[in-house]
């Protein structure tokens, strides 16, 4: 009995100094990195399937936007039918809000678990074009109401495709003029490219084709002359020629009356 119990504890001593406890060590954390990782994809699982119904309850709306609401914006958004956040998509999201009238450009970030963030920049209007539309600072036309701006921002004339040109020429020589205390109200560019300007006066300058730059300062060098040389009130001075230029005057109001009369 006593030979056979140290046989077996020999034969354990061996077994034991057999064993390769790095390999054993390094499949037994293997298995349980397996594990851990089951049960972590597991939750992870429940756990979006839970979320998944989340709903989209709050739009935060940044960049202090004039003339657009917050709930044209809540609008526009509901108008996409989003059921769930992770329904959201926020490219879809930024070219419905970029339809309404003044939106200039839009961002959208998504912040878990429930909130749109809306980051809008509006169109600055600067002039009226062809009366119905109006021009933002980089000469772009966009549609919004322009009745508002009526007898606020300059009157802008011209053909399709025209009106960043006619934009960029009237601020300069809105500047010019400025310097000499002349003001300009509107412009107008005629289909085959003659320019007209309209001062504050209601005086109208023609310009033509070509050379403006140097009738407007023609203009800018005679009109002291051209005022002091008559009574009577400016309506319109032609430009279009190599030198000089010729003046229309309005007709006192008592002769008008009385060519009426006649």
């Amino acid at each position: 009995m006593k030979d056979t119990l140290l046989t077996l504890a020999n034969l354990t001593k061996r077994l034991v100094a057999a064993t390769n406890w790095s390999l054993l060590m390094g499949v037994s954390f293997f298995v349980l990195t397996l594990f851990i990782t089951w049960q972590g994809v597991n939750a992870l699982t429940d756990y979006l399937a839970t979320e998944q119904n989340s709903k989209l309850s709050k739009v935060l709306v940044h960049g202090d936007p004039v003339y657009t609401s917050e709930q044209a914006i809540v609008d526009k958004i509901k108008s996409l039918k989003v059921k769930t956040f992770f329904d959201v998509d926020v490219n879809q999201v930024q070219e419905k809000l970029l339809e309404l009238p003044w939106v200039a450009s839009v961002s959208v970030r998504k912040q878990w678990p429930d909130t749109l963030r809306v980051y809008v920049t509006e169109h600055q209007a600067v002039a009226i074009w062809n009366q119905d539309l109006l021009l933002n600072t980089h000469g772009d036309i966009f549609q919004a109401p322009a009745e508002q701006f009526f007898n606020k921002l300059p009157m802008l004339y011209g053909p399709e495709g025209s009106e960043n040109e006619a934009w960029k020429t009237f601020k300069t020589f809105k500047e010019l003029l400025a310097l000499h205390e002349i003001g300009l109200s509107s412009l107008a560019l005629s289909e085959r490219f003659s320019w007209k300007l309209w001062l504050n006066s209601g005086v109208k300058l023609n310009l033509g084709r070509k050379d403006i730059a140097l009738r407007v300062q023609r203009f800018i060098d005679l009109y002291p002359e051209i005022k002091n040389s008559s009574d009577k009130e400016v309506d319109s001075i032609d430009l279009r020629y190599d030198t000089g230029l010729a003046v229309s005057w309005l007709q006192p109001v008592q002769e008008q009356t009385k060519n009426n009369k006649v």
